[in-house]
């Protein structure tokens, strides 16, 4: 073999791993990594909890709901904290009242004393934490490596999350059936010990952050007005708000296929979701060595996108909808890193903050709204009628960005 066939592949592996050079990526990444599989495991035993007390997937999406109201309803001015805050001190305090949530729901279902209400509760105040979590999380890994790993950065971390996806629920599914779901709560809860532990080890010299905006009015409307004249910004936000509110609604549409269409249990559960955390891991590393950004990027993974989620809702058997799962879960990571370092690169560095908070709005603010209407849907039809909604609503989203899409395309190739 010649020098340059040898060279060839260690570029690619270079690459994909390009952001764990850095030593605080590493640390965070290695914390994230025992932090997600117990978030995964808390996030199957929720819903299998509901869904034993209720049997109802219409109450199983108003709990989804309520846990991401707070992010629709508080998502902006969250931005707005954010970006006036330290990121890093801000979410070791997060991440430590995320383990208490955890740690009461693990209590009052180990004791038999969980009611409805009390999930109720604990998923508004996990939601509260979430609203202000998620843009603090996803603009904190600019700090850690910079812009030019950023991209590769954010497909790692979509990578690890779903490989998580890929552990969690398994191991969710089993221990539910040896113990019950209230372990599964507990280990979430010391979890977050290790993500914590990482934050505060990190060697702060080295992060990147950038200066906390001045308290100022109006910087809310400031960031809306920023995200509204740039297509960059308005077009992903617009196709993500309308495929996480019906096609990512997984926690409500999973269930149903698992118990009534193929007559399972939550082992049943666990392997679907796993499948497409499988899928997520394979195609986020394609994305961390390969991917782009831009608005025709993600009109193309959203067409694909509505393509196997189509695929699923009509899959015959167990193991084609497995497969399906795992082409859904390639699909769905490519989208969703793709449009997040597409925002984080098109946005000013002061308006990151706010910018995110939106992309969380239009990805998690939306399940109050799609959580109710894909269980409502998945109760009339079954859950092949949720996944077929979700189909249609990423080939509507790619639709909508084909516009923007071949403006960019006649751009680049006029230049």
């Amino acid at each position: 073999m010649s020098a340059g066939q040898d060279q060839a592949p260690r570029s690619t592996l270079a690459r994909t791993f390009a952001a764990l050079s850095g030593h605080n990526y590493r640390l965070w990444i290695g914390g994230q990594s025992i932090s997600l599989v117990g978030t995964w495991m808390q996030s199957i035993a929720q819903s299998w909890l509901v869904y034993e007390l209720t049997g109802s997937a219409a109450v199983l999406g108003t709990v989804v709901a309520v846990q991401t109201v707070p992010t629709l309803l508080l998502g902006p001015y969250a931005g707005v904290w954010v970006d006036r805050l330290d990121r890093r001190r801000l979410m070791v305090g997060l991440q430590t009242m995320m383990g208490l949530q955890a740690a009461a729901l693990a209590v009052l279902t180990l004791t038999g004393t969980v009611a409805l209400w009390h999930v109720y509760v604990l998923a508004a105040v996990l939601g509260l934490n979430k609203a202000v979590e998620n843009p603090a999380r996803q603009t904190f890994v600019h700090e850690l490596v910079g812009p030019d790993d950023l991209r590769n950065a954010v497909t790692l971390n979509s990578v690890l999350v779903n490989a998580a996806r890929a552990v969690g629920p398994a191991v969710a599914g089993l221990v539910i059936v040896a113990g019950g779901t209230g372990v599964c709560f507990a280990v979430n809860a010391v979890s977050f010990v290790a993500v914590v532990t990482s934050l505060l080890r990190l060697d702060t010299s080295a992060l990147t952050p950038t200066a906390p905006a001045p308290r100022a009015p109006g910087q809310l409307r400031e960031g809306l007005a920023h995200v509204r004249g740039n297509p960059e910004l308005r077009v992903p936000l617009v196709m993500m708000a309308l495929i996480g509110c019906l096609a990512y609604e997984f926690p409500v549409v999973l269930p149903v296929v698992a118990s009534q269409t193929f007559g399972g249990d939550a082992s049943t559960y666990g392997w679907l979701t796993g499948a497409m955390g499988v899928g997520a891991v394979v195609g986020g590393l394609v994305v961390a060595g390969h991917g782009r950004t831009g608005v025709p990027m993600l009109v193309r993974t959203a067409l694909l996108f509505g393509l196997v989620l189509g695929l699923a809702a009509v899959a015959p058997s167990l193991w084609v909808a497995l497969v399906a799962m795992a082409l859904v879960g390639m699909a769905s990571v490519a989208f969703m890193a793709g449009g997040n370092s597409t925002l984080q690169l098109a946005s000013a560095p002061h308006m990151r903050g706010r910018v995110m908070a939106l992309w969380s709005v239009a990805f998690l603010g939306s399940t109050p709204i799609g959580g109710p209407i894909v269980g409502w849907v998945s109760e009339q039809w079954g859950g092949r009628g949720g996944l077929a909604l979700g189909a249609v609503a990423c080939l509507v989203a790619a639709a909508i960005g084909l516009p923007t899409a071949r403006r960019a395309a006649r751009a680049e190739a006029a230049a």
